[in-house]
């Protein structure tokens, strides 16, 4: 950990391909800020990533990473977590990556309570693929694969947490810098599971969830008297269906991070005494 880490520190010599204006260039900014100020640095840090636009992080930002398979950005992140629990592991990953075919494992690294950052990059569409309806799109939405919308009701991430027993779940608006990096903070200095569904615009295929949009719908839990660590007030704003949050919705205070309950305390990259010849080989292959 160290205090003289400035975010500009985790941007890496590689220029972004996201589209101008996208709403990564703000997550992901907010990301490195929230850190910065947590007192992290890039040699403590490893950023794990999926497939789509979000999937580019890990290469823009300067730290440890891997840049995984489509939907298997959590199973990565787990396993760095708990093969050096001292690591602050940040996983990043887009509605379609985690919502869809990543959904299974996103039930059950939220229900281990592993003590990492969880960052989707939600923009209501594919945009890698060239804007496809995803599983938080709107029923009605319409693209060229489905003309007349999905028709069928998008998927409710922060229910699906829930669900799952989430320790901490939030919602953040990329464009909303200052409030963003916030949020993105407590999530990382949460003890477990830190979720965090970011409304990221996308400008290029989706012209409904717009930046617009969003600065006019949504409702600051910092502003509305909430207490994030009421169960029943949090199920009740994240079951409603006609209000779009921003802020930490649930926090168990009383979280235990997986790596703590199952006493896995120190790094297994370190070879002990006695270990079998060729083990550090080994090790040395897989980091």
């Amino acid at each position: 950990m160290s205090s003289d880490v400035r975010f500009t520190d985790f941007k890496s010599d590689k220029q972004p391909t996201w589209c101008p204006g996208c709403g990564d260039f703000g997550t992901m900014n907010g990301m490195m800020k929230a850190l910065a100020n947590t007192g992290n640095d890039p040699d403590n840090t490893f950023v794990v990533a999926g497939i789509g636009c979000s999937g580019k992080i890990g290469t823009y930002m300067h730290s440890y990473a891997l840049h995984g398979v489509h939907g298997r950005a959590l199973p990565v992140g787990t396993g760095v977590k708990l093969a050096n629990p001292d690591l602050e592991v940040m996983v990043a990953g887009g509605d379609g990556d985690g919502y869809s075919i990543g959904a299974g494992h996103f039930v059950h690294a939220v229900r281990r309570n592993v003590d990492l950052t969880y960052v989707v990059m939600d923009n209501r569409i594919y945009g890698l693929t060239k804007g496809q309806a995803s599983p938080t799109s709107r029923e009605d939405f319409e693209t060229s694969t489905t003309p007349e919308g999905p028709q069928q009701p998008p998927v409710n991430p922060l229910a699906l947490a829930l669900a799952s027993g989430a320790t901490f779940i939030a919602q953040s608006f990329s464009s909303d810098a200052l409030r963003h990096a916030e949020i993105i903070e407590q999530a990382i200095e949460h003890d477990g599971f830190g979720f965090v569904n970011v409304f990221s615009p996308c400008v290029t295929f989706n012209d409904v969830d717009t930046y617009d949009y969003f600065r006019d719908s949504l409702v600051d839990l910092k502003e509305a008297d909430h207490d994030p660590h009421d169960y029943d007030d949090a199920k009740e704003k994240i079951l409603e269906g006609d209000k779009e949050y921003m802020g930490v919705l649930w926090q168990d205070e009383e979280s235990v991070p997986y790596h703590q309950t199952h006493g896995v305390t120190e790094d297994m990259t370190e070879i002990p005494d006695g270990a079998a010849d060729g083990t550090m080989d080994l090790v040395r292959e897989f980091y």
